[in-house]
């Protein structure tokens, strides 16, 4: 395992984070879906990865107004010292970046835990580690309970818009080339095809998601990663999580991590989603967190909005498809 040490520097420019590196050289991240650029290099002698973010070649943050670099900002703020000790996010050092066309961005400077992360494929991943991710996720969750936004992160009715059909506009609008905004026009076309009804519910929610989100505001919130897709994870020999990609966090319900796990995962869980469901609930009470009187409105709510963010890519599969429909139903009644 590496020696350096977890606690993040930031640079007051590029230059001064890129004086402690050597032997760059460009790298692909073949999980990497955003568009942003990498390098691989070394850092006091360790291998270690920069990934360098700006609105010139990511489309999410275009997609979620990311005009700051929020990732920066949490970075700068210290928040993620806090982290449980079971939760390793893996950055060096950030620094300011200014891309070719003047935007502001930020260079992140990373450990390269890459022979520890999960692989890459279709294959299901292992109980055990499944069920520590959702552990690991539910100790993050208690440790920042009741956390209220004051770094002006990603707000929460960002997330239900950027994987809609105006994000394809505004992309093809600026002729945008990147797969991504391409795979989820296909998908919403697919979902009217073979859905309308499903697809007409999920449109409507999706041009005016504010009863969502005020009803989701009832409940109780807390500090988000919000994307722990498997290519962002990993595990540590000693059981630590690796968790990557810190630049959609903001507060929001519990199980909104949740049901974007279950939701961008599927294919590959160990267990059913009601199994997986009931362990992190049950570790979030572990954790010191009640569930009384908020827990079923917020999971039914958190639900319908992962259907919303990710049905377009369910279209391949009926019957997962057909059980997302249900919690749609489920989460409706909760408005």
């Amino acid at each position: 395992m590496s020696s350096i040490t977890p606690t993040t520097r930031v640079f007051y420019s590029l230059g001064e984070l890129l004086d402690g590196v050597e032997d760059r050289e460009p790298f692909h991240a073949s999980d990497a879906l955003s568009g942003s650029r990498f390098e691989r290099v070394r850092y006091r002698g360790e291998r270690a990865i920069i990934k360098y973010v700006s609105l010139d070649d990511d489309w999410i943050m275009r997609a979620t107004g990311d005009l700051r670099s929020r990732q920066l900002r949490l970075l700068s703020s210290g928040l993620l010292e806090r982290l449980p000790r079971s939760i390793d996010h893996a950055t060096l050092a950030a620094a300011p970046y200014v891309s070719p066309n003047g935007h502001a961005g930020a260079a992140i400077l990373m450990r390269d835990v890459s022979p520890y992360l999960i692989p890459a494929g279709g294959g299901v991943i292992a109980l055990e580690t499944h069920r520590r991710f959702l552990d690991h996720m539910a100790e993050l969750h208690a440790t920042f309970w009741g956390w209220a936004d004051d770094l002006e992160l990603l707000p929460l009715p960002h997330h239900y818009v950027f994987l809609t059909p105006a994000m394809v506009a505004i992309e093809s609008a600026r002729g945008s080339t990147h797969p991504v905004p391409r795979e989820v026009s296909a998908g919403w076309s697919r979902l009217h095809e073979l859905w309308p009804k499903t697809a007409a519910t999920l449109a409507e929610l999706a041009h005016d998601p504010w009863p969502l989100v005020q009803a989701l505001r009832t409940t109780p919130a807390t500090f988000l990663h919000a994307d722990m897709k498997l290519g962002n994870l990993g595990e540590h020999l000693d059981g630590r999580s690796i968790v990557l990609d810190w630049d959609r966090c903001g507060a929001g319900p519990a199980t909104f991590d949740l049901a974007w796990y279950l939701a961008v995962n599927c294919d590959r869980l160990p267990q059913s989603k009601e199994e997986s469901i009931d362990v992190y609930r049950w570790a979030l009470q572990r954790h010191g967190v009640s569930v009384d009187g908020w827990w079923d409105r917020q999971l039914a709510l958190a639900l319908m909005g992962a259907f919303l963010m990710l049905g377009w890519a369910k279209t391949h599969d009926p019957a997962e498809l057909a059980w997302w429909d249900d919690r749609l139903a489920e989460g409706r009644r909760q408005l």
